[in-house]
């Protein structure tokens, strides 16, 4: 198994700061992260924040994984959504996948890295021993960087039946396999995120082992503590909120750094006491949307330390603050890029920033069908449901 992980990543993270904003425009052209970036992740053990303590891994509570996140989203936001992705990957793999699979994954003495994207684009037959998995899947999030790539697929029996869940639900599977047995696209040409490496890719009917699945919806961990009863969404709100609270406060920052300099319409902005309140605006949104975050987080993390699984309020509440977060800093980047003028058109931080919020914004958590659903359940009008992934079901 790997090697125990850093027990200070927030230091760490706030270390590696510099090299991250040194490397960013670089990483952008090249549509990957920078290897010594990479490399560095391994030496001070972040690639294991998500990943339980039996396999070498951090197992990070819910707070201090956002602060971690959130510290590398402010360095460069393409590094903290590739960190992030892997982190849900990563701890998820960790937990729920069978032994045999997690003795090989793990084996190693550095963290393997997976990443991908789970959405059940895929079809997987069921065969003897495991699954037969073929399809194509879009946005494989820090697919360039991965030792395994993690994916998901609608489940079918041998006759071609679909399998449901108890309740009728579809039935969703996670499959980790080797980056070698899966066929990468070449066609990251985007809008933001381009150091993410976050490419289309195939898989051609391979057979994937029992051990190497798992359920979608699944909160039931073989490994590890309370925190893996989040199951795959709360990591994902984990994470995508920690990348939208370092884009929003980088953003801000490099705003008020531009207008002190004078280099930001200069002559307009710094005497401009439209612009002051609307800063001040800017700044009270963001610190509030944040608190909501933080408070959110805190309360799940206090429910996992008692032993319990967060309830569907909670669940609620962290589906809600995430959209809320993201709306928010999409919101001020839109703010600080119009404030800045003819600067942000051409490359700068500010322009990444931008360019890379409004890619998150396009990420399938966030959007009005969640919001319709949190609706749903704070209005008291989702008696007896509760969630799987991103929609509301009931209990049954």
């Amino acid at each position: 198994m790997c090697a125990r992980a850093s027990s200070k990543p927030l230091e760490a993270a706030k270390s590696l700061a510099p090299l991250i904003r040194a490397r960013a425009a670089a990483a952008e052209r090249q549509g990957r992260l920078d290897d010594e970036v990479v490399e560095a992740f391994h030496e001070a053990r972040l690639w294991g924040l998500g990943a339980p303590r039996a396999v070498g891994g951090l197992e990070l509570d819910p707070v201090e994984a956002l602060e971690v996140i959130e510290e590398i989203s402010y360095a460069d936001g393409s590094t903290g959504w590739v960190l992030m992705a892997a982190m849900l990957a990563i701890g998820t793999g960790g937990a729920y996948l069978g032994d045999a699979a997690v003795e090989r994954i793990f084996a190693g003495d550095r963290m393997p890295i997976i990443e991908g994207q789970g959405s059940p684009n895929g079809q997987a037959t069921v065969a003897e021993g495991g699954y037969t998995l073929s399809g194509s899947w879009s946005y494989g999030s820090g697919l360039l960087h991965s030792d395994w790539v993690h994916t998901g697929a609608l489940v079918f029996e041998a006759d071609g039946s679909p399998r449901l869940l108890p309740g009728g639900l579809r039935e969703g599977r996670i499959f980790v396999l080797p980056r070698d047995e899966v066929d990468f696209g070449g066609n990251w040409d985007v809008l933001g995120l381009r150091a993410t490496g976050s490419i289309d890719y195939s898989i051609g009917s391979k057979f994937v082992s029992d051990e190497y699945t798992h359920v979608f919806t699944t909160e039931t961990p073989l490994r590890g503590g309370p925190l893996y009863t989040i199951g795959i969404s709360g990591f994902g709100g984990i994470g995508h909120s920690g990348f939208a609270l370092g884009v929003g406060r980088r953003v801000l920052d490099e705003l008020a750094a531009l207008v002190q300099e004078g280099v930001a319409r200069p002559g307009q902005l710094a005497g401009n006491e439209h612009f002051q309140t609307e800063f001040a605006d800017a700044e009270a949104r963001y610190r509030a949307a944040r608190a909501f975050v933080y408070e959110t987080w805190h309360g799940v993390e206090q429910t996992l330390r008692r032993g319990d699984s967060p309830s569907t309020r909670e669940r609620t509440l962290f589906r809600l603050a995430l959209n809320h977060v993201t709306s928010t800093v999409a919101e001020l980047c839109r703010f600080v890029y119009a404030s800045t003028g003819g600067l942000s058109l051409r490359e700068s931080a500010v322009q990444r920033y931008f360019r890379d919020m409004h890619a998150g914004t396009q990420h399938a958590s966030v959007g009005q069908a969640v919001l319709r659903s949190c609706g749903r359940e704070l209005a008291g009008l989702a008696c007896g449901q509760v969630w799987r992934f991103r929609d509301l079901v009931d209990a049954g």
